[in-house]
């Protein structure tokens, strides 16, 4: 049995669970690495990660480096001499770096690979429309997102779900998966299968504010998926009379006669909005004027005319 001397990498709330679960069961993690701390809000006061907060709690040492080729980062980091370097929710990292220790670097990463490589799987899981997705870990590479795949673990999507709701699914059930890849790993007994690309490959790039963009020509089901897949970050946005409104709650009704252009409205200006889609009309039931809260449809109604 390897004696596991661990550095840990994340940064957002989805990397906490991960982390915790390892030092819950008495892994040797014996140094954090997380983005350096962020100016927010109106005083732009320096505010720390959720992962750097969560180290701070266990006394655990911090690295926040800004350039993760410096010789300075890349000489404290051999310093701690691990042996296993675990990445959840964190920036690429440089060959360097994820080759340094002797029993690899891995990753945890929120689809089902080879699919949904990139930065936003679990929104474009649900943006498509998919019922299954799940949490992979897998040895990193220089390719992103394409080294052997150690574990996976699936989880259904429902129709109700949103992103927000889902993500929290998977950063729990991603833990879990972390922890058995560390034990596997521990007892130098575990899978590493090479990554295929399928013929039909799904992607998950990035997601910006053009991306966020309700195209009301689609059909309902898709535009369903589209609010439900950006919801409750970064949030679908479509404009109504020259104003930006952040969509975070819709329901698809079926088809009727009325022969309305796509974005068309409705609504008796007290219970209901509609927009009519391609095929029918997407029920608004959650929305975001610009420069102001968050509010259902019968309160947004009743101080705001359409």
């Amino acid at each position: 049995m390897n004696k596991l001397r661990i550095i840990f990498m994340g940064t957002p709330e989805f990397a906490v669970p991960s982390l915790e679960i390892l030092l819950e069961n008495k892994f040797n993690v014996v140094a954090v690495i997380t983005a350096p701390d962020k100016p927010q809000g109106r005083g732009q006061k320096l505010t720390y990660s959720a992962v750097k907060n969560c180290a701070i709690k266990y006394n655990l040492p911090v690295l926040q480096p800004t350039n993760l080729k410096s010789q300075e980062f890349l000489a404290e980091l051999q310093s701690y001499q691990a042996n296993l370097q675990v990445v959840v929710a964190f920036r690429m990292l440089p060959e360097v770096v994820w080759s340094m220790p002797t029993l690899g670097t891995f990753n945890l990463h929120a689809s089902l690979l080879p699919q949904y490589r990139g930065a936003a799987p679990i929104n474009w899981a649900i943006i498509n429309g998919e019922k299954e997705t799940g949490v992979t870990t897998f040895f990193l590479k220089q390719e992103i997102d394409t080294g052997s795949i150690i574990f996976q673990e699936k989880e259904h999507i429902h129709d109700s779900d949103n992103v927000g709701i889902l993500y929290d699914r998977l950063m729990i059930i991603g833990s879990q998966l972390v922890l058995k890849t560390v034990r596997a790993i521990e007892d130098d007994n575990y899978p590493s299968i090479a990554q295929t690309t399928p013929t039909e490959t799904k992607h998950a790039p990035k997601i910006f504010k053009e991306t966020c963009k309700i195209n009301w020509s689609q059909p309902s089901q898709a535009i369903y998926n589209f609010v439900r897949g950006l919801s409750p970050y970064p949030a679908a946005w479509t404009a109504l009379h020259d104003k930006v409104y952040k969509i975070y709650k819709c329901r698809a009704l079926p088809a009727d006669n009325q022969q309305l252009a796509e974005g068309s409205l409705k609504t008796d200006n007290k219970t209901f909005l509609h927009i009519k889609s391609l095929d029918g009309w997407l029920d608004i039931e959650e929305l975001q004027p610009e420069g102001k809260k968050k509010m259902a449809i019968r309160e947004f109604l009743r101080g705001n005319k359409i």
